[in-house]
């Protein structure tokens, strides 16, 4: 079984999708990427810009080494005619 949830999704709110391959990034020591803490710092960055400073901070946070597919994907709710 499993449950739907329904949230509203509003004019200015975003949606990041993302992997494990992001969720599941380490650093040398062996610690998970914290992604809620790091995808705060660029709440009022552009859809692109997010993708940009998670796919440089992802590889900083892993020394360059990613092993692992990833992918990510923001979607923008606009107002109509935007």
């Amino acid at each position: 079984p499993y449950q739907v949830d329904t949230v509203p999704f509003t004019v200015g709110d975003r949606l990041l999708l993302y992997t494990d391959g992001v969720s599941e990034s380490r650093d040398l020591t062996g610690t998970f990427y914290p992604l809620s803490q790091r995808i705060r710092r660029w709440s009022l960055a552009t859809p692109r810009q997010l993708l940009t400073h998670l796919h440089h901070d992802l590889r900083a946070y892993v020394s360059g080494a990613l092993d692992d597919d990833l992918t990510a994907l923001v979607t923008h709710r606009v107002a109509p005619g935007d």
